[in-house]
């Protein structure tokens, strides 16, 4: 299954596009834009999660809790229930550590993974080696828990989509194919770059659910209106008493949105 977003500018040594193992339609048929955060203590309660939420979706992302907890195993684990990992762990250091950091994680068999564009354009250019192709290296924007405050704390007295645009600027330039951004900013992205850009959303939260520690939010249907590929979303799927339900909800929300 293709899409006319990730086919064409990025089947070249700068990531393969990130197409879901799974064929879960729902009303029609569209990609599953759900990316599930497994942010809980151990691998034995990712692997029940993943069996609950069932073929409700297709990928689902280990982000730093996780993975330093039980380390490169919970990634096997994972993918050997057939689906597909966002290996989330914002990889920020001298380019020759994160070009080896990035082979080791692509040597695991992840489909995606992320770096802070915030590294600046040698370490952009060492991640993108260090993938050798064989991932997806997404670069990581602004956090959706900061705002303009946050940004004049470390020194960059911008608006947010300001910050975002640079570094979204920065990453292209050096061969990132796909970035990471709250959902107010997607609209400016997709606008600037067009549909050769993949645009994975946090900070995503439907109207029934608490927006907990984040700062720039929208709804799942608001949120792909503006232009994102896909969706991370955590508690207000795996906090629910039917993680599953929660998820086809949330999908078929988006469905129905006009």
């Amino acid at each position: 299954m293709t899409d006319e977003r990730t086919s064409g500018s990025q089947n070249g040594s700068a990531g393969s596009a990130f197409i879901p193992l799974h064929s879960y339609y729902i009303l029609s048929p569209v990609r599953n834009p759900l990316i599930v955060a497994l942010d809980v203590p151990d691998q034995d309660a990712a692997l029940r999660l993943v069996e609950r939420i069932g073929p409700a979706v297709a990928y689902y992302k280990i982000g730093l809790q996780l993975f330093t907890r039980c380390g490169p195993g919970v990634v096997k684990a994972v993918k050997e229930t057939g689906a597909g990992i966002f290996l989330d762990l914002k990889f920020h250091d001298i380019p020759n550590t994160v070009r080896h950091s990035v082979d080791s994680a692509c040597a695991l068999g992840v489909d995606l993974l992320t770096i802070h564009l915030g590294g600046g354009g040698a370490m952009i250019r060492a991640a993108m080696q260090g993938a050798g192709g064989r991932t997806q290296v997404l670069g990581v924007t602004v956090l959706t828990s900061s705002n303009r405050e946050t940004l004049r704390e470390v020194g960059a007295d911008v608006p947010v989509e300001d910050q975002v645009l640079r570094l979204a600027r920065l990453g292209v330039e050096h061969g990132v194919t796909g970035v990471v951004a709250s959902p107010l900013e997607v609209s400016l992205l997709r606008q600037l770059f067009g549909s050769g850009l993949t645009i994975v959303t946090p900070g995503v939260r439907p109207e029934w659910a608490e927006a907990n520690d984040q700062q720039r939010t929208l709804t799942p249907q608001a949120a792909i209106r503006a232009g994102a590929d896909y969706l991370v979303i955590g508690r207000p799927i795996t906090a629910q008493a039917d993680p599953r339900e929660a998820a086809t909800r949330i999908l078929a929300e988006i469905e129905q949105s006009p």
